[in-house]
C-alpha cells in the first residue's frame, strides 16, 4: 500500500505504473515473464550493472519490473539536466534508500522531503562543512592516515599485499568517527573489521536485497537475513547510543556531534531531538566513510593500472608538497591534478551509483514521457557519466584530463553527479573531496603501486559500489626519488 503525505504526495516505493501515463512508450528488456517481470538472466547480486547493460541496449530512457515493482531508469544527459530542475523535481525517497528508513529513520539521506528534520539538521551542521571546520578536521585527517601508512609500511616490510577495499574502510570509518564524534573504533588495531562495520553491510546488503523481494514477503524469503538486519539495527543503534551518551558527560569537542546536541537553528531555535540525533549520527557513520571508501578504492586500481597517471600525479605531489613530513591544508587544494583521477574514477564508478527525482507538478519529460505529480526516475549515475554524446566515444576509458579546467567548462551543466543533485545532494562532499585528495596524495608520495596483472575489476554492490578483491603490493620510495620526480627529472624504480 503506498503511503500519502498531507500534500496528497505519496511516499516510498511506487511503481511507474501509477506516475506514467504513457508507460507502454518507454522499452522493456524482452522476455517479460508474466508476475515475475524481467527477471531472465540477472543476478540479484549486481542489479545495478544488469541495469547498465540493459540501457546500453534500450537506449536513455527505460525501464524494468520484478515482482510488481516497475521503475524508469534515466541516463541520458539531456533527461538527467531536466530531472536536476528543481522548479520541476525533487529528491524521491525510495527504492534501496527507504529500505534504510528502519534504522537512518528521518536522517538527512534518508528523510522525506515534507519531514521537517532534514531541513533543521542541514541548517544545524552545515557550518560543520565551512572552510574553518575543514581546517579543524586536517590535523585528525593527518593522524589517521598515519596509521593507515603504518599499517601498510608493515605489510610492505613483510612482502604482503594490502587488502586496498579493506583498508580504506578502516581508514574512512576513523576519520568521521574521529572527526565527526570524537571516538576511535580502533579499527587499525584489529585483525578483521569492526562489529559496526559488519552490522553496516549487513543492513545496506539487506536493503539492497529488498529491491527485489516484495517487502511483505521478506520476513519469510529472507527469514535469516531479516533476523540478522534486526539484529544489525540494534546493534548499530547501541553503538551510536553509547556515544552519544559518553559525550553528553563530557566536555564538548567543536564537532559535528556537539552541533547536533547543542545548537539551535538560527531563525527558529528549534534543536535535533535526542532520536534525530541517533538518526543523524548513523547517517553520517555510513555515508561519511562508506562511499570515499569506495572511491579511494576504485582510484588506486586505476593508479596502479595506468602508471604513467600515477607518475604524473606523484611528481605533482612531491612538486607541490616538497619535503614537508605533514601536509598543510591548504597544500591539498593544490593538487589539481591528483583531484582530477580521483575525479575520473567518480566518473567511472560513482560509489553512489544511482539517485532518484519526483516530479513536484504533472510534466512531460523530454517533451515525450508524461509524468503525474510524484513520479519518479531513477538516473543511473555510472551510464550518465558514459554517455557518449557527452563524453566520446571513449568513455570507457580512464583519462583524469577529462576534468582539466577547459574541459569542464566546455561540458553542459549537470553532467557529472556523484554526489547527487540539488537542495539534497551530499552535505558532506567537500569533506570527502579533502580526505580523498589528501590520502591520495600520501600515498603516491610514499609507494609505488603494483597492481597483480591476474586481477579484473569486479565491482561489489550493496547500495554503494567497491572494487572486490582488490589487493595491491607496495614499494617503498626513497627521498631520493621525490627529490628528482620533483624536479621533473626522471625517477629511478626500485625492484623493476
Amino acid at each position: 500500500m503506498t503511503e500519502t503525505t498531507g500534500t496528497a504526495l505519496p511516499k516510498g516505493f511506487r511503481s511507474a505504473e501509477l506516475g506514467w501515463p504513457e508507460l507502454h512508450r518507454i522499452p522493456h528488456p524482452p522476455r517479460r515473464v508474466p508476475l515475475l517481470g524481467d527477471v531472465l538472466g540477472v543476478n540479484v547480486r549486481t542489479p545495478l550493472q544488469d541495469s547498465m547493460r540493459f540501457g546500453r541496449r534500450l537506449g536513455p530512457v527505460f525501464r524494468r519490473k520484478a515482482f510488481g515493482k516497475e521503475i524508469v531508469f534515466v541516463w541520458g544527459a539531456d533527461l538527467a539536466a531536466e530531472l536536476a530542475d528543481e522548479s520541476r523535481f525533487a529528491k524521491h525517497v525510495g527504492l534501496g534508500v527507504a529500505n534504510l528508513r528502519p534504522v537512518a529513520g528521518d536522517g538527512l539521506f534518508t528523510a522525506y522531503n515534507h519531514e521537517p528534520n532534514w531541513q533543521l539538521a542541514h541548517d544545524v551542521l552545515a557550518p560543520g562543512f565551512s572552510r574553518e571546520a575543514m581546517e579543524g578536521y586536517h590535523p585528525m585527517m593527518l593522524a589517521v592516515a598515519e596509521r593507515l601508512t603504518d599499517r601498510w609500511d608493515r605489510e610492505q616490510a613483510a612482502g604482503r599485499g594490502v587488502d586496498v577495499p579493506g583498508d580504506m574502510t578502516k581508514l574512512t570509518l576513523e576519520t568521521i568517527a574521529r572527526t565527526g564524534f570524537g571516538h576511535d573504533f580502533g579499527s587499525f588495531e584489529r585483525s578483521r573489521p569492526h562489529p559496526f562495520v559488519n552490522a553496516m553491510v549487513g543492513t545496506l546488503t539487506y536493503a539492497q536485497r529488498l529491491n527485489v523481494v516484495p517487502a511483505p514477503l521478506a520476513p519469510l524469503l529472507l527469514r535469516g537475513a531479516f533476523r540478522r538486519n534486526e539484529a544489525d539495527m540494534a546493534f548499530l543503534n547501541r553503538t551510536v547510543d553509547a556515544v552519544v551518551a559518553a559525550r553528553r558527560s563530557s566536555s564538548g569537542e567543536g564537532d559535528l556531534l556537539d552541533r547536533m546536541l547543542e545548537t539551535a537553528h538560527p531563525e527558529t531555535g528549534e534543536r535535533l531531538a535526542p532520536e534525530n540525533v541517533r538518526r543523524q549520527v548513523i547517517t553520517f557513520l555510513i555515508a561519511g566513510h562508506e562511499t570515499t571508501s569506495g572511491a579511494l578504492s576504485f582510484a588506486l586500481h586505476y593508479l596502479s593500472r595506468h602508471p604513467d597517471v600515477a607518475a604524473r600525479a606523484r611528481a605533482e605531489v612531491d612538486r607541490v608538497w616538497g619535503d614537508t613530513d605533514r601536509p598543510g591544508y591548504d597544500q591539498i587544494a593544490k593538487l589539481r591534478y591528483v583531484r582530477r583521477v580521483l575525479d575520473e574514477s567518480l566518473r567511472l564508478w560513482p560509489t553512489a551509483p544511482a539517485f532518484a527525482r519526483e516530479a513536484r507538478q504533472d510534466t512531460v519529460l523530454g517533451g515525450v514521457h508524461p509524468m503525474r505529480q510524484g513520479a519518479w526516475a531513477l538516473v543511473l549515475t555510472p551510464l550518465l557519466h558514459r554517455d557518449p554524446e557527452v563524453w566520446g566515444a571513449d568513455a570507457e576509458k580512464f583519462d583524469p584530463d577529462r576534468f582539466d579546467a577547459q574541459a569542464v567548462r566546455a561540458r553542459p551543466a549537470h553532467t557529472f553527479k556523484p554526489w547527487g543533485t540539488g537542495a539534497r545532494a551530499c552535505i558532506g562532499r567537500q569533506f570527502a573531496l579533502h580526505e580523498a585528495t589528501l590520502v591520495l596524495g600520501l600515498l603516491l608520495r610514499r609507494y609505488e603501486l603494483r597492481a597483480d596483472p591476474e586481477y579484473r575489476l569486479r565491482v561489489a554492490e550493496r547500495l554503494t559500489l567497491m572494487p572486490e578483491g582488490l589487493r595491491l603490493r607496495l614499494e617503498r620510495r626513497a627521498p631520493a626519488q621525490r627529490e628528482s620526480s620533483a624536479l621533473g627529472r626522471p625517477v629511478a624504480r626500485t625492484g623493476d
